[in-house]
């Protein structure tokens, strides 16, 4: 862990989510340097009506209010997006460090993006003291194109993304079970997170589209990889698969200078941020593997025959560590650790 400059006072919004949870898991496990922490969530009405732990002990989940800015260094936002907004607009105000992870400020562009090992003296350059955790998918993709960029550079990147239920919290998650029990019982199912049955099938569409066919989601993540990689674009489309958790992608990179599938498997295996796998019929890269994994996992890559110089890579990580708790705690860190971004 990198020398911090002091153990900040901490508050979590949105204890009670799944993104939350995950996020008291890593800075546990990590024992990040806390000198107090406080955990909120918009749903607690009641006093001491909800509990949760963290390092071994009981906590009290506290309806939020706004004086809690008073009495903190820094503030995780994982609850809706409503509440997000206004806590973290009012933490920008009070200069008071903020990581926001509901996304709730992918427009505003005011508001700088951060990928961890990639833009991150955006934090101190921009002193801002709101930051946006992107999308997960943003995450996940910008390390997979930046360290094949490193070695070769890239011409082009077409990614095509398979998206958890998990995605839509834990209703996606519940919906998914609750079909899958349903269709195999009695043949049919409820429909309420999706307009269609998602339990043993695939949606090309899972969210309202705009005019040229792209969803919210995907505008967001195309928007946050220009903001995040600068000279690097990329063309990409979502899929919504029957899985809980993990997000996979296969993608298509052209490289600029020459290389094959053993090179290309060594740049990834020099990086921390990736485990590479040799194809396998009995245990292949799969949303299976990534549960709780903090890399990106590679799986097959297959030089393209048609196209000279181009690779397809598969690919998976854990939306809910890789893909956002681990990167707001590297995030985290960076802010304590680095004395230009003192308030």
């Amino acid at each position: 862990m990198m020398a911090v400059k002091y153990k900040p006072r901490i508050a979590l919004v949105g204890t009670d989510s799944m993104t939350g949870k995950e996020i008291m898991g890593v800075l546990s496990k990590k024992e990040f340097p806390i000198e107090k922490a406080e955990f909120f969530d918009p749903d607690v009405k009641e006093e001491y009506s909800k509990l949760t732990h963290f390092n071994g002990e009981p906590r009290v989940i506290r309806s939020v209010d706004d004086t809690l800015l008073e009495r903190i260094d820094l503030l995780f936002l994982a609850g809706d997006e409503k509440t997000s907004r206004r806590m973290g607009t009012q933490a920008e105000n009070k200069k008071v460090f903020a990581i926001d992870l509901s996304g709730a400020f992918w427009k505003n562009h005011k508001v700088p993006v951060i990928v961890s090992g990639i833009n991150d003296d955006e934090i101190s350059r921009s002193e801002r003291h709101l930051v946006a955790n992107p999308h997960p998918v943003t995450i996940m993709v910008s390390h997979i194109i930046m360290q094949a960029a490193r070695d070769y550079g890239v011409i082009k990147t077409v990614a095509f993304v398979l998206q958890p239920v998990s995605a839509f919290g834990k209703s996606g998650v519940e919906e998914l079970a609750g079909q899958s029990a349903d269709i195999l019982n009695k043949g049919s199912c409820d429909k309420k997170v999706f307009k269609a049955q998602i339990a043993f099938n695939l949606l090309s569409q899972s969210a309202s589209v705009d005019d040229s066919g792209f969803s919210v989601i995907e505008r967001r993540i195309l928007s946050e990889i220009k903001r995040v990689m600068k000279k690097y674009e990329i063309s990409l489309s979502l899929v919504q698969a029957p899985v809980f958790h993990g997000y996979s992608v296969m993608m298509h990179l052209e490289l600029d200078t020459k290389a094959d599938i053993e090179s290309l498997e060594e740049t990834y295996r020099k990086s921390s941020l990736f485990k590479v796998y040799s194809p396998s019929l009995e245990c292949p890269v799969s949303p299976v593997l990534t549960a709780g994994e903090e890399s990106i996992l590679i799986g097959q890559i297959k030089q393209d025959a048609v196209f000279s110089n181009s690779f397809w890579i598969w690919a998976a990580a854990d939306n809910l560590m890789v893909g956002s708790a681990l990167n707001a705690y590297k995030i985290a860190l960076n802010m304590i650790s680095d004395e230009k971004s003192t308030a």
